[in-house]
């Protein structure tokens, strides 16, 4: 696989990503205060991540280097760490919380 469709295809998931992101903060906006505390800091934690890595991604494709295994494995390791804060933010919600 080349870098331009790792970034390619690197870039869709990231894009489902920020989506999902941006529903849990939809959903944060009608909480009380006291509930967001426990979750605020974890939906940051996934904002910097995803901005980490949309800007490995942004110069990756620009500069489409010949060896760029160690960006593969620094992206697959932020991806690792997205999906368990990810998991993070749902055990601290209840499921009433979101309509569950």
């Amino acid at each position: 696989m080349n870098v331009q469709t790792y970034c390619d295809g690197a870039m869709v998931e990231l894009v489902g990503w920020k989506a999902k992101v941006y529903d849990v903060v939809r959903k944060l906006d009608k909480m009380a205060s006291a509930d967001k505390d426990k979750v605020v800091p974890l939906v940051n934690d996934l904002h910097i991540i995803i901005e980490e890595m949309g800007d490995r991604l942004k110069r990756l494709s620009r500069e489409c280097p010949t060896e760029w295994a160690p960006d593969q494995e620094a992206l697959e390791t932020k991806t690792t760490h997205l999906k368990r804060k990810w998991e993070e933010v749902w055990q601290a919600l209840s499921p009433a919380e979101f309509g569950g």
